[in-house]
């Protein structure tokens, strides 16, 4: 039997039925489950996804919101550039195809922040096209399974992989596309994992030339890491009578469009810098320091909480706001700076008679 109508059968007994975002031919819901799963797992993205549906129902809903309305229902999913080019392509959308998604993937594809293998996602569940996909997981099925060498991400090998891709379907003329292009991407999510591949429940181990010959764990080719580029920043928790002082990212760049906390460089005096704001400094204390790790570089963050009054902040170019505790869930705030002021919710930190240690 082909590769792919094992593939097939292996996932209407065996695969993942039961996914928000499955059982329909809606190219919206489709298109925003694929956007929200590139670099997040499964169950992060579920209640993003069912929160963002209840608020933006379908692309016209989406393309009339402004960016500010959008990235409340994004935040803490990072890669914040996917929301903001999701906005855009619903805008596209709207106004290039009449608020219906393009009817191929070729189409698909010319959309903002969609890929080849995200339009053949598509395609392939809202249309039946016939497109392989080749997403981070299909990669590595493939390399395991036929013996692809070389870091997957380069473009020859890449290119390779497609072609892989391309003849398992045409090899299987009658294949049910949904069910396919489902089971590719069960089988990289729950057997063929990165660190330990089930071997024993796949349904094409047995022509697995990774598996003959052993080499599971070195196939795909490992891609050559670089160190990670490391920075510094002192994030301000600037309170008056409850209240948080949050400025907005520029955009785009990192977290661009989001509120976060006003900054200053890691060995600066966090007084003076909130001084410079046209703030008065009742009191300040030094908070347990964190990291983050971006894409390309890891960001380590000295945290101050500061007391002040008079909030009669400095004109900026960067939007600023006084947002209270209890309104703190409404804002679109990046995961670890809702990490931080959470916490201090918690602790009772951020109440307006809170108790502070000078320093």
């Amino acid at each position: 039997m082909p590769f792919a109508l094992r593939i097939t059968s292996w996932q209407a007994a065996h695969g993942r039925h039961a996914l928000p975002w499955q059982n329909t031919r809606d190219p919206y819901r489709i298109w925003l489950s694929e956007i929200m799963l590139q670099q997040t797992q499964v169950a992060t993205v579920i209640p993003y996804y069912e929160r963002f549906l209840a608020r933006f129902p379908d692309v016209r809903a989406l393309a009339a919101a402004s960016q500010e309305e959008v990235m409340p229902f994004w935040a803490g999913l990072g890669y914040y550039a996917r929301a903001r080019n999701l906005h855009r392509c619903a805008q596209e959308i709207v106004a290039q195809w009449g608020g219906q998604f393009p009817p191929d993937a070729e189409r698909i594809a010319t959309l903002p922040g969609i890929g080849p293998s995200t339009a053949a996602a598509i395609a392939a569940f809202a249309y039946g096209e016939r497109s392989p996909i080749m997403d981070g997981n299909v990669k590595r099925v493939f390399a395991r399974h036929f013996g692809v060498e070389g870091d997957p991400t380069r473009r020859e090998v890449e290119q390779r992989l497609w072609a892989l891709a391309r003849a398992q379907v045409e090899a299987a003329p009658a294949l049910d596309m949904t069910a396919y292009t489902q089971g590719l991407m069960d089988l990289g999510a729950t057997l063929c994992t990165r660190g330990k591949p089930d071997c024993g429940r796949c349904p094409v181990a047995d022509t697995c030339t990774a598996r003959a010959q052993g080499r599971q764990l070195e196939l795909p080719t490992p891609k050559t890491r670089k160190a990670v580029p490391e920075r510094e920043t002192a994030m301000l928790v600037l309170l008056d009578a409850g209240r948080v002082l949050l400025a907005q990212r520029p955009s785009p760049g990192i977290w661009g469009g989001l509120w976060t906390l006003p900054e200053c460089e890691a060995d600066a005096d966090p007084g003076a810098a909130a001084q410079a704001l046209g703030l008065r400094v009742k009191s300040r204390t030094a908070l347990a320091a964190f990291s983050h790790t971006f894409t390309h570089f890891k960001l380590h963050v000295r945290p101050w909480l500061i007391e002040v009054e008079g909030a009669s902040l400095r004109e900026s170019a960067q939007p600023q706001q006084w947002v209270a505790a209890a309104d703190l869930a409404d804002q679109a705030l990046p995961a670890p700076v809702r990490k931080l002021l959470d916490g201090l919710v918690a602790a009772g930190l951020m109440e307006p008679d809170s108790a502070f240690v000078l320093r």
